[in-house]
């Protein structure tokens, strides 16, 4: 058997995909998974190009897996993901001792890869998006935990003007809903007890049936939660286009559905919302929330924002930061504007320095931990229900788990009570993580 290394970027898509891609090498009985580079024969890298210099990173990646090579010339190195299907053969003509590259749609096709070019000793590359063909070669997912996630959906059609996703994953194309019924039954056989729905534009989803008829998200989401065995339904990520009444009705009879949303607004200001292309207004999201505050009153809302987007004044931020305050906001991901090569943002002015756009991020980010911290603290004497996922790190006598609102919980326990739901009352707060007595 050979050693495969698989080193992983990016959001929880790719990693979703490396355990596919894992899971379709192992089953061939030819290879084992390493955690060792080192101990490699075949070095993977799956890859992800959202942030700035992404291509500069995997070279530098790269480069450092050439000194392996350099060493013993057998090894394999492949190349995949967003990058490798955003760049293709450029990979090839800068770095001339990778081996393969593979795209987002066609990682299914790594082990015949593989034979090829052990066989001829020639670059071999499939970008190709032959929709969900790589879906067809899935295998049960083997999870040491309690928890899982699982894609249900690719691409994105709403071609964001700072955005490669369309780009890197395609347009929308939705799992049949059978499919996904059956695999998350399966976690739940296996003992997996929380799902995560995975999906570029999750919200979008419209999966076909056994009957040839379409499965909404709202519906899925029901169905879903009729499974014995899954306890907790969250999903990521959405879009506030596709957040329609229907998927909000959910909230009021799924209880299984957490009381946590992650629904990226990206701006609080209009003008910078319409040159992100982002089609909805403050307005518009804002009505959105108050619905689900109505339909489900304790639930908590995370976001993301980009700062210092090409445009943005001053009174755009500072719009941006009383929309966070007005909302409320429980947590954030927060970054600097990064430019894509090949996005129709990619050609706008950038005026603003990099010192005003750190400024603005470290006001913004002090502004949601604020709000973070007074969520947590509200929660000072609550009792909650929390999935044990085993021994805390920070206190190894202790057990952890986590609440629907994403806190992790230290706690005194019998070892019993991993992959158990269990009831405990908070009695120390911080920002992100509690400490609480077993009920």
């Amino acid at each position: 058997m050979k050693n495969i290394y698989i080193k992983t970027w990016g959001c929880q898509m790719n990693e979703y995909d490396s355990s596919m891609i894992a899971r379709n090498l192992e089953k061939t009985g030819k290879y084992f998974i390493t955690t060792k580079s080192e101990q490699a024969d075949i070095l993977v890298l799956n890859t992800c190009s959202i942030r700035e210099k992404a291509q500069e990173k995997v070279f530098h990646q790269l480069g450092r897996w050439k000194k392996l090579k350099d060493t013993n010339p057998n090894i394999i190195i492949a190349v995949g993901g967003c990058v490798a299907t955003q760049e293709g053969e450029e990979i090839f003509k800068r770095s001339r001792y990778v081996d393969i590259i593979f795209g987002t749609q066609s990682l299914h096709k790594l082990p015949k890869m593989i034979n090829e070019v052990e066989k001829n000793k020639k670059f071999v590359i499939d970008i190709s998006f032959p929709q969900l063909d790589k879906f067809n070669y899935s295998l049960p997912i083997k999870n040491k935990g309690y928890t899982a996630s699982i894609s249900i959906m690719e691409g994105c059609n709403k071609y964001c003007s700072f955005c490669v996703v369309p780009y890197t994953r395609g347009k929308e194309i939705s799992r049949p809903s059978d499919d996904i019924l059956f695999e998350i039954s399966n976690l739940a056989e296996n003992g997996i007890r929380e799902i995560n729905l995975l999906g570029q534009n999750v919200n979008a989803y419209e999966g076909s049936t056994f009957n040839g008829k379409i499965c909404f998200f709202s519906e899925l989401l029901r169905l879903i939660s009729e499974i014995d065995g899954i306890e907790r339904i969250r999903f990521t990520t959405s879009n506030p286009l596709e957040f329609s009444d229907d998927i909000i009705e959910v909230y009021k009879d799924t209880p299984k559905l957490v009381s946590f949303l992650h629904l990226p607004v990206q701006s609080g200001s209009n003008k910078i919302l319409q040159l992100m292309k982002r089609s909805y207004t403050t307005e518009e999201y804002e009505k959105i929330i108050e619905k689900l505050v109505k339909a489900r009153p304790n639930i908590q809302i995370s976001s993301d924002f980009i700062v210092g987007f090409p445009g943005e004044s001053k009174e755009d931020f500072k719009q941006t930061i009383n929309f966070i305050k007005k909302i409320n906001f429980d947590m954030s991901y927060s970054f600097i504007y990064s430019s894509r090569p090949g996005t129709p943002a990619s050609e706008m002015k950038d005026e603003i320095s990099l010192q005003e756009k750190k400024e603005r991020l470290y006001t913004l980010q002090n502004c949601i931990n604020k709000q973070t911290m007074s969520w947590s603290r509200r929660m000072l004497g609550s009792k909650q229900c929390i999935l044990v996922e085993g021994q805390s790190k920070k206190y190894p006598m202790k057990l952890y788990g986590k609440t629907e609102n994403n806190r992790i919980v230290n706690f005194d326990g019998e070892s019993n009570m991993i992959g158990k739901f269990v009831k405990v009352k908070i009695n120390e707060v911080h920002t992100h993580i509690l400490n609480g007595i077993l009920l």
